[in-house]
């Protein structure tokens, strides 16, 4: 299992602007010996998730993976139950709207709208959102499985002079975002641009992603900060309704509490 685990692990590596990757580069990336990673790499291609471009010798993710996501979608259907929700929540915040999905320990991208009311906005194209510099990210770590905390710790990149960078920064956060029921990124991970997450449940009971706002800093008002809090709540109650789960208790009462007035989400941290 341990091995299995590993080498799924390289799945994670490719992103849009790196769709190919070299053995020496992976192995860079995955921090591991070129004899281990190329043995991941075998059993990744013999199943076919990953295969190799026979003109660079690099590689890239492989044709099995449109099968298994076309599966995924065709059976859980979460941007379906998403879309609706995002589509309003960019109209009416006049900012880009986004849902990411936590996989595993990994918080990925899903779908994201951008709102046609600006000409410059924020634009989301990652794949996967750091635990500790993103607001998606901190929403995952503060409502979701313990062990989030830690490998948020093993990898605190610095992004920005505003991201977190030690544990003890990273846990304020954390204790912020589980008061508010709300999550935020305030250029810790693009100096530019103002986030706000709020969690998304599914059947399981448990945190399945998080419905974000992101807007360019510049335009981020109180004004516009208490219409993305309210938008998003509503978002968040539409998407985990249509996932099959039900927002829990103790989340709904700090929304109460942060959106109450002369309440506002902690800027300080």
């Amino acid at each position: 299992m341990s091995s299995a685990s590993k080498a799924l692990e390289l799945l994670s590596l490719f992103t849009l602007t790196q769709p190919e990757i070299g053995l020496s580069e992976m192995c860079r990336l995955a921090k591991r010996d070129k004899a281990t990673t190329y043995r991941h790499l075998q059993v990744l291609e013999k199943a076919g998730f990953i295969e190799q471009n026979t003109t660079s010798k690099r590689y890239r993710l492989g044709p099995a993976l449109l099968q298994l996501g076309r599966m995924r979608e065709a059976t859980v259907p979460r941007k379906e139950g998403a879309e609706t929700a995002l589509v309003a929540l960019a109209e009416k915040t006049g900012e880009t709207a986004h849902v990411s999905v936590l996989s595993g320990t990994t918080m990925f991208a899903l779908i994201s709208r951008e709102s046609p009311q600006h000409s410059t906005r924020a634009v989301i194209d990652v794949t996967k959102f750091p635990l500790h510099a993103t607001a998606s990210g901190v929403c995952a770590v503060a409502f979701g499985p313990d062990d989030l905390f830690d490998l948020a710790c093993n990898d605190l990149k610095t992004y920005t002079d505003l991201t977190p960078t030690t544990p003890e920064a990273l846990q304020t956060l954390v204790a912020d975002t589980r008061t508010v029921g709300m999550a935020r990124s305030d250029g810790r991970y693009q100096r530019d641009i103002n986030s706000i997450s709020a969690p998304i449940f599914d059947q399981t009971g448990l945190l399945a992603g998080a419905v974000s706002v992101a807007s360019v800093a510049s335009r981020f008002t109180p004004e516009l900060e208490s219409i993305i809090q309210t938008e998003l709540m509503a978002a968040s109650r539409h998407i985990t309704k249509s996932w099959g789960g039900v927002i829990p208790a103790s989340i709904e009462k700090a929304w109460l509490h942060a959106t109450s007035p002369h309440q506002e989400l902690d800027t300080t941290s």
